[in-house]
């Protein structure tokens, strides 16, 4: 099941232009238009990257809220750094680090005060109108919950951000072996999760 989380706080993006997908040259292009200061790649920016920001700051925080902030946070972190947006090598990458990093700032916050548990966050969404894929989506986003943040973080980036082993030890800061092997391990967990359930 390849649903995303929906998001309320932001608005739908524009996927009729750019997709998060898109090749390297394409987005080292919309780097290099934002470094130059056009309105509208910014705009693209967002439409391209904002869904993919939420969702990996939802899987790491579990807050709606939280998630939102970061993909502001984000976009004002482009705005900032416009002028060395021209020496990033692989933006994509850049853009989930920033994102991750800014997540984890929020998990460091919100440890001084009291938080809404990530098993109430909605990892995995299912279109309304399917009652039964809604009900896996709930229990596959119940058991991601049970997972520690590295491990769902590598899954979210595998699995829903289309990164390599190597794209995801970039974005989380350890060697491609690592990011490997903590997928590995977080699958064959959730695996021994799905098949003790009842």
């Amino acid at each position: 099941m390849r649903a995303m989380p929906i998001v309320d706080e932001l608005p739908p993006p524009d996927t009729s232009t750019l997709s998060f997908d898109m090749s390297r040259a394409d987005w080292l292009e919309l780097f290099a238009d934002l470094a130059d200061g056009h309105a509208s790649a910014f705009e693209q920016l967002y439409d391209a990257a904002a869904q993919r920001l939420y969702s990996l700051a939802l899987w790491l925080t579990g807050s709606q809220e939280d998630a939102a902030d970061v993909v502001a946070e984000t976009m004002v972190r482009v705005a900032e750094q416009r002028h060395r947006l021209r020496a990033v090598w692989d933006p994509r990458a850049w853009l989930l680090t920033v994102s991750r990093r800014l997540s984890l700032d929020v998990l460091r916050r919100r440890s001084r005060r009291p938080l809404e548990p990530i098993e109430a966050a909605e990892l995995v969404a299912a279109p309304d109108d399917d009652p039964a894929r809604t009900v896996d989506a709930r229990r596959v986003s119940a058991l991601l919950a049970t997972l520690p943040s590295h491990h769902r973080e590598v899954v979210y980036l595998r699995h829903y951000a289309d990164c390599t082993f190597a794209d995801i030890g970039r974005v989380v800061g350890v060697p491609t072996f690592t990011a490997a092997s903590r997928y590995r391990l977080a699958i064959r967990r959730l695996r021994r999760l799905l098949e003790d359930a009842p």
